[in-house]
């Protein structure tokens, strides 16, 4: 009987990198199958029907935050594991993705070596870091550090946000409803702990955000 492979899945909208893993795991067919998919809603539809044994997982997504999103995936499919695979290495970032269930972080330049044996090891239940990850985290953090990373999206708000435009206006420029929109402003403000845009603008801006 041949053996079950193991289903992976990809989600990252830089076609570089999906193009780089389809290229890799070409040669580990007999043992991976790879599936790619570009944002958060898309891996969310297909694990309704479809159960995947190792998640690959970008932090900025074009309609998410992947740290929000390992959240929801492991909470929903506790059977897929997963793996923050990203340029943003954030002391923040990679701790708050450890702690929302992941099963590793490793930044997206690592040797495919590297790669492949730290999907193998999440398989028999090890914890896997990259060398720089390990040393981010080994390295005393700062204020600037400890922020949450903001989404492509979020980011595009809040620029239009500090040219002051209105909701409207911002719903329109964004193809977004306006009940969306303030929805956003709404997580904002919860994400940061803050009490206004304008104190929000604020932080971001002394912190080198925006």
């Amino acid at each position: 009987m041949a053996k079950q492979k193991i289903t992976l899945a990809l989600v990252d909208d830089h076609p570089i990198v999906i193009e780089g893993l389809k290229s890799l795991f070409a040669h580990q067919q007999e043992k991976y199958n790879l599936v790619c998919f570009g944002d958060g809603h898309t891996i969310l539809s297909f694990l309704e029907h479809n159960a995947v044994d190792v998640l690959l997982l970008d932090i900025a997504l074009p309609d998410t935050n992947g740290v929000d999103l390992c959240k929801i995936i492991r909470s929903q499919y506790p059977d897929t594991l997963v793996i923050g695979l990203s340029n943003q290495a954030e002391h923040s970032t990679i701790l708050q993705m450890l702690h929302n269930g992941a099963s590793g972080f490793l930044l997206k330049d690592v040797p495919a070596e590297e790669l492949l044996s730290g999907i193998a090891d999440v398989l028999e239940g090890e914890v896997v870091l990259s060398k720089e990850v390990k040393k981010i985290l080994a390295t005393p953090t700062t204020a600037a550090q400890q922020l949450p990373s903001l989404t492509k999206r979020e980011k595009q708000l809040l620029l239009l946000l500090a040219q002051g435009k209105t909701t409207v206006v911002i719903a329109e420029e964004l193809f977004l409803s306006k009940l969306t929109v303030d929805t956003y402003r709404k997580n904002l403000l919860q994400k940061f702990e803050v009490k206004n845009i304008a104190e929000l603008l604020m932080l971001l801006v002394e912190h080198k955000m925006l």
